[in-house]
């Protein structure tokens, strides 16, 4: 795109020349109008032009979630817009006037680029959907084993409680579930149990009948009966007052509810997935929650680890969250350094893949270039404290897990400081350069 015919006629026989197929403009209105129907790979614009210059093409061809690569071309002493134009975005900038074979170059080495970024794009979608059970991606060996017990449970009526600390999935997994069993064209209803004020809840999940209180003007259906032939999510369900739990315990074993109000009991056919945070056995013994609730929900039991015990799944999540927020935002994000990967990777995610997840996206937003700095992060990570130090004071008394945790943190460490160089980081380590290979490929540390 540039103003000057005489300019866009010689750009055009050059790139023909070189086997290009070319449309060209002479406003940006113009090109953008020539995007959509020509639909480019690469885009060349002057950066000052009438109107809408270079920069405002750039920036609106982002907006819109275009990926052409753009170069940009500036006239002696507009040196600093092209610098500019190139933090916008633009993957190179030749200076007017120009050889022709400058101007090749750029293409050329932008067509590199691409076959690069679809190369990496083609591997980083074959590592996600290795590592991907529904919506859940994981590699590591714990949540692997979760894979495997949720397909072979996935069809049985039988009850399920999720454990785990908050923001580590456990509605992810109870999705997982629904979705690979019979029941997945059937409807997955979620309630928060704590969410609810408890003078609610009891309407909210068996309904009421019209005039069963004040406010009841009509019939209104629970979520009980929402879920019939599906799945209902009992989320924090340690949340749930004991005068509830003795009606639930009704449920699970009869099959029947009734609403507010209503003098008979309707069938209902729902597979309950109950989570929590809590200690639910503690609670039993506390008094806090019914013994025998506890024992009928906790027939197949699965425990979510924290992100801390599994730091091998952290680059799979980075990926996938910035993909997705590439998209979202339209931000162009590639990657990380090594810096900021070293304390993502460290750092003990108290708030596990949720806290994860809003990292990543503020780091997106705040940062200045294509590749996140450690500056992009909050300060809580940049300043904690090292984990070796965290994952013995975690409260973890194994042997076998502290170790291993440890192992790994040591092997990554190594490999970081020789640059990947696997014979020095075995001297370094003090293990031969055969069990150094081991431990690699038993950590699956494939990300430096």
């Amino acid at each position: 795109m540039d103003d000057e015919e005489n300019l866009r006629l010689v750009l055009r026989t050059l790139l023909k020349r070189n086997g290009y197929e070319v449309e060209t403009a002479e406003s940006g209105e113009e090109a953008l109008g020539l995007v959509e129907t020509f639909g480019p790979d690469f885009v060349i614009t002057d950066v000052r032009m009438p109107k809408m210059g270079g920069l405002d093409l750039l920036a609106t061809l982002k907006a819109k979630g275009n990926d052409a690569t753009v170069i940009v071309m500036s006239a002696y002493g507009n040196t600093d817009l092209a610098i500019e134009a190139l933090k916008a975005g633009a993957y190179d900038y030749v200076q007017k006037p120009f050889k022709p074979d400058e101007v090749v170059l750029a293409l050329r080495k932008a067509e590199e680029r691409e076959v690069l970024r679809r190369e990496n794009r083609a591997l980083r979608e074959e590592i996600r959907k290795e590592n991907q059970f529904e919506d859940i991606l994981a590699k590591s060996a714990s949540m692997q084993a979760i894979f495997r017990t949720i397909a072979k449970i996935a069809d049985y009526k039988t009850t399920v409680l999720v454990t785990g600390e908050s923001g580590v999935g456990k509605e992810l997994v109870a999705r997982a579930i629904h979705h690979r069993s019979s029941r997945k064209t059937g409807p997955f209803v979620p309630v928060n149990c704590g969410a609810i004020p408890e003078n609610l809840l009891e309407s909210e999940l068996f309904g009421h009948k019209k005039g069963a209180f004040t406010d009841a003007v009509a019939d209104r259906r629970g979520l009980f009966e929402e879920a019939d032939g599906g799945s209902l999510f009992l989320d924090e369900i340690g949340e749930l007052p004991l005068s509830l739990q003795v009606k639930l315990l009704r449920v699970l074993e009869d099959e029947k509810i009734r609403r507010l109000g209503d003098a008979r009991d309707l069938q209902v056919d729902v597979r309950i997935v109950a989570a929590t945070h809590r200690d639910l056995l503690a609670e039993t013994k506390a008094g806090r929650f019914r013994e025998d609730l506890f024992y009928r929900l906790n027939v197949l039991p699965i425990h979510v680890p924290p992100l801390r015990e599994r730091p091998e799944d952290i680059p799979l999540l980075v990926d996938h969250f910035i993909t997705r927020n590439n998209a979202r935002l339209h931000t162009e994000i590639r990657g990380l350094d090594g810096e900021c990967r070293r304390l993502l990777y460290e750092y003990a995610w108290p708030g596990n893949v949720r806290e994860l997840e809003n990292t990543i996206e503020r780091a997106m937003v705040l940062s200045e270039g294509q590749q996140l700095t450690a500056t992009d992060l909050p300060e809580r990570i940049r300043e904690a404290r090292d984990p070796v130090q965290l994952q013995l004071s975690s409260g973890e008394l194994s042997v076998k897990k502290t170790m291993r945790v440890i192992e790994e943190i040591l092997i990554r460490r190594a490999l970081q400081k020789t640059k990947g160089n696997r014979t020095r980081a075995a001297e370094v380590l003090e293990i031969s350069h055969r069990a150094l290979l081991y431990k690699i490929k038993d950590y699956q540390i494939t990300d430096l």
